[in-house]
């Protein structure tokens, strides 16, 4: 294999080899056969091919943030290396290599006064988002990160490369918006871009003991929050410090129209910090702060039909221990309107995160069961986003049965010998 593609190799047995397949995520063990770093689209072709003759399957990962350790016998493809961005300012649109980061798209796309839909973390990339749907501190404006996509370059399971869209491939296209990388992998994606000349946000944080306050703030504000507006509440443990709540805060628009939709956290009592201000789109990682290196971690997301009394007092009545955080995302807004994608609308009016850090079997086991007694007990609607899937799980939490029965059906069609392996396959 290392004569055949111009991009690094690693095999079993070579220096570096166990660097290179670790994913993200250090806390998932990922068995492979090989490790490629592609040079280019023509490194890939070359592997696909490959790969079909001797009966093997490619997984592909940039990084590997939704690494599952579904990988054994695989080849892993890392498209770090396709980090290419072009964009058109005038149209809006951004073509965007396979490898390239959120951070790094927000940062091409800030100077022209726009932006791309980017999450919690800069370190991501928008491809591997975007294959699962996507969600966005602004898709409350706009919707699915994969709504934005308007054509994916792939290279198919024969190894050709092609451009594929609504027009060109209709039933592919739709699957690659928000079911992952089962089908082909994608060189690079065209992008839409939205118009954001003026942004304001940041982090407002207080003791716990002010939890019920700041909760009843966050209700009211997300009860008649414009779609500009997108608040997050957060309760937070870090290890060897005091429980915290924060509220997490982007609007598209002008500090002062922030201001008024925000009053009722004037009215808390003070806070710890507060670093609320006007911001460009590239400095959204620091409002939650998230690691931007690789580290352990055990993650639920949940979907949440309500958040009222019943609720609010089920996540109240206990600390979050031994959990790290728990993160409620308000959605609606575009998020409920029409989808060409897998998921489709997504009508749930809250996303629950909930992550821990599992630093020792037994810690691993009480973050597990912290995680499954808070989803026993709050409304959930029984599916998942895509991209909030963890290891335990499968595409059947994502997806309706319809849904996945269309999807095998395309996974047929473009891949029938399994050259491709995703995170979560569909079948």
């Amino acid at each position: 294999m290392p004569s055949i593609v111009r991009g690094r190799v690693w095999l079993p047995g070579d220096p570096g080899f166990h660097a290179a397949r670790r994913p993200w995520n250090l806390a998932i063990e990922q068995p492979v056969r090989a490790v490629v770093e592609a040079a280019d689209a023509d490194d890939i072709s070359t592997l696909v091919r490959h790969a079909r003759s001797a009966g093997l399957a490619i997984t592909t990962q940039p990084n590997g943030h939704g690494a599952t350790g579904r990988t054994d016998g695989a080849i892993l493809l890392r498209t770090r290396r396709l980090d290419g961005v072009s964009l058109d300012p005038a149209a809006r649109r951004a073509r965007l290599g396979a490898g390239v980061s959120s951070g790094r798209l927000q940062a091409a796309a800030a100077s022209h006064s726009l932006t791309g839909l980017p999450g919690s973390s800069p370190v991501v990339s928008v491809t591997g988002v975007a294959l699962g749907g996507g969600l966005s501190w602004f898709g409350r404006a706009h919707g699915w990160v994969a709504d934005s996509v308007t054509a994916f370059d792939i290279v198919d399971a024969n190894g050709d490369q092609r451009t594929v869209s609504a027009g060109t491939d209709p039933d592919l296209f739709w699957a690659l918006r928000g079911a992952g990388g089962d089908f082909a992998i994608v060189t690079s994606l065209h992008l839409q871009l939205h118009p954001a000349p003026h942004l304001y946000g940041g982090r407002t944080l207080w003791t716990a003991e002010h939890a019920p306050a700041v909760m009843d703030a966050y209700r009211q504000i997300t009860a008649t929050a414009p779609d500009e507006l997108t608040v997050w509440l957060d309760l937070l443990h870090f290890p060897g410090a005091d429980p915290m709540v924060a509220l997490d805060t982007t609007y598209l628009g002008h500090e002062d129209e922030a201001r008024d939709l925000l009053v009722p956290v004037d009215h808390l009592p003070p806070p710890l910090s507060d670093n609320r201000r006007v911001r460009s789109v590239t400095e959204l990682g620091p409002i939650t702060a998230e690691p931007t290196d690789p580290g352990a971690g055990l993650a639920r997301g949940e979907l949440l039909t309500a958040w009222d009394d019943a609720a609010v007092k089920t996540l109240l009545a206990d600390p979050i221990a031994p959990l790290l955080s728990v993160q409620l995302r308000h959605l609606g807004g575009a998020f409920t309107r029409p989808s060409d994608s897998p998921h489709g609308s997504l009508t749930e009016p809250y996303a629950l995160y909930l992550f821990g850090l599992p630093t020792d079997p037994a810690t691993a086991e009480a973050v597990a069961n912290r995680q499954r007694g808070l989803a026993a007990t709050l409304p959930t609607s029984g599916r998942k986003p895509f991209t909030f899937l963890n290891p335990t799980e499968t595409v059947a939490d994502a997806f309706t049965e319809e849904v996945l029965a269309r999807l095998r059906d395309i996974k047929q069609d473009h891949d029938p010998h399994h050259v491709f392996r995703a995170n979560f396959p569909v079948r």
